[in-house]
């Protein structure tokens, strides 16, 4: 594509942003949108519409799985959405689903397993690409990313699969969404590991975002959260169960949650480290939810 041609998609794009009602673009500075790219195959690119609108401020890169290692990179939409709008390059694992197609949650056959319908390395194929776009010369993300700022996250199989690739030296924290490694050590997904002695391997920070006591996952992830003592670490409960927020207006709490710890742990924002920790500490009084945390400071 030329660069005319380029700048004239961009400005179009921006403009669809715009026009697109609140919940599809999200309440950050940046009105957001999604796209698929041919060069990043598989994957749900949410970014700031007008990249032009961040002058010197760099993006930090949320890398997703999808629940239940699903296709649809848009299944979790208004989450990524408004997490793009404060900043950031989202990118999810899927495509966008096509008019007529019939393709539902992974199903889970007669021997229990479920089968993940994206691979855990596109996770890191979509970091790949991020890197390879800050540096390439006719990319609109040129020199735009700030490639120490990069957090996986995931919901349920997804964060299974975030917490699979964590311990690459690239990521800074990782969110782990209505999730956490089997308490039994076995995993009924066919190459998604369950092995509670990697979390010796996690760096950086990490935060679990569960769904209280109704959530499946609730007792994997809180022993996750005791169990990691060498690193900083949160866990929030926001008590709707194991399909969380995601799809509620701009993501709903935990959305407002996991841009929080991304301002603090990526930014540096000292706003945003006052909602987790210090004596005004935001969401230690939230009706919303429950905090835990340990080595945070």
């Amino acid at each position: 594509m030329t660069r005319p041609l380029l700048l004239a998609a961009t400005i179009m794009l921006a403009t669809a942003a715009a026009a697109a009602p609140e919940a599809e673009r999200g309440t950050g500075a940046y009105a957001a949108l999604y796209e698929e790219r041919a060069d990043l195959p598989d994957h749900v690119v949410y970014r700031p519409a007008d990249l032009n609108r961040l002058g010197g401020r760099k993006l930090g890169l949320y890398v997703f799985g999808n629940g239940g290692c699903g296709a649809d990179g848009t299944a979790s939409r208004n989450h990524l959405l408004e997490i793009a709008s404060h900043g950031y390059l989202v990118i999810a694992s899927g495509t966008i689903p096509k008019a007529g197609d019939t393709a539902g949650p992974p199903q889970r056959p007669a021997n229990g397993q479920l089968t993940a319908q994206t691979p855990t390395h596109l996770l890191t194929d979509a970091i790949d690409w991020a890197e390879r776009e800050n540096r390439r010369a006719d990319s609109p993300l040129r020199g735009k990313l700030d490639p120490r700022a990069v957090a996986v996250s995931g919901w349920s199989c997804g964060g299974l699969q975030a917490l699979a690739v964590a311990p690459d030296p690239r990521v800074k924290t990782v969110v782990v969404m209505n999730s956490g490694m089997f308490n039994d050590g076995r995993s009924p997904i066919p190459g998604i590991p369950s092995d509670k002695a990697a979390l010796a391997r996690l760096h950086g920070s990490v935060l679990y975002v569960l769904g209280g006591p109704t959530d499946i996952a609730h007792a994997n992830g809180s022993d996750d959260y005791r169990r990691i003592e060498h690193l900083p670490a949160a866990l929030v409960d926001i008590p709707v169960g194991h399909g969380g927020t995601y799809m509620q207006p701009h993501g709903g709490v935990a959305a407002e949650v996991v841009t929080a710890w991304l301002d603090w742990q990526l930014k540096g924002r000292r706003d945003a480290a006052a909602r987790f920790v210090g004596p005004a500490c935001g969401f230690c009084r939230d009706p919303r939810l429950s905090l835990q945390t340990k080595r945070l400071r």
